[in-house]
């Protein structure tokens, strides 16, 4: 079994130095936690694998290719593979959970 605590791994993030903290990656699956401040840019890219974003904390817009929509605190968002995206207009610190599916970086697509 793996078991993570939310607190232990904001403490490891912070450590690292980056906004992005992956803490599993097991081949069909990987997670990680993405941490932008209030006014923050969001720099990703477009990913291989398909992504869910779940908002543990904050408030601010995510665009998926033309749309955009409001998240915050409980927002669960859903993101296919090669579709451009991104967080934008943080108004309030974000601190989110990521799963990717294959893992990030094991798709050959």
């Amino acid at each position: 079994m793996k078991a993570f605590e939310l607190a232990q791994l904001a403490q490891q993030q912070r450590e690292s130095g980056g906004s992005y903290y992956e803490f599993l990656n097991e081949g069909t699956l990987s997670m990680g936690r993405y941490m932008l401040p209030t006014g923050g840019k969001d720099p990703q890219q477009p990913h291989n694998e398909d992504e869910v974003y779940y908002i543990l904390r904050g408030q601010a817009m995510i665009r998926v290719g033309d749309e955009d929509r409001p998240v915050q605190t409980g927002s669960i968002v859903y993101v296919a593979a090669h579709v451009t995206h991104f967080f934008h207009s943080i108004t309030q610190d974000l601190d989110i959970l990521v799963f990717f599916a294959p893992g990030e970086g094991t798709s050959q697509a």
